[in-house]
């Protein structure tokens, strides 16, 4: 089964440490945290930076929030890291056969039930900032 990726729990990673350690993030420190390389932390921090959520110093380096924790959601960084297309958390198989029972209405049957799944999920992320989620920390 294929899940959903990863840029999402870094990206709220990233945001978070941003959060709670303002004048120690740098591009390396941030990586050392999440446990990756560098090059996917800049990569999403790219995503973050278009977003509008945060601010890369060059130079010296170092990242800086643009937004209150207050006023980002999972769902805003769900959507700024593009996890999935719009709408298209999941995907239904293509080309089922239109001559058998299933192939031909698995599609139209399936896809509210799909839809209302993913806006489940979105309401919940949306329910949740990131400063709650921070509180959290112990």
């Amino acid at each position: 089964m294929k899940q959903i990726s990863t840029r999402f729990s870094i990206a709220v990673h990233i945001l978070s440490l941003i959060a709670v350690s303002p004048d120690d993030c740098t591009g390396d420190f941030i990586a050392g945290s999440v446990n990756t390389n560098p090059v996917i932390i800049r990569r999403i921090m790219g995503m973050l930076k278009k977003a509008g959520f945060v601010e890369v110093r060059p130079g010296v380096g170092g990242a800086s929030l643009l937004k209150s924790p207050e006023h980002i959601t999972l769902l805003d960084i769900y959507r700024a890291v593009q996890v999935i297309e719009e709408n298209q958390l999941f995907r239904l198989h293509e080309n089922p056969n239109p001559q058998c029972l299933v192939g031909r209405n698995i599609e139209q049957s399936l896809q509210s039930e799909l839809m209302e799944a993913q806006s489940a999920m979105e309401t919940k992320l949306q329910q949740t900032t990131l400063s709650q989620l921070i509180s959290r920390f112990k």
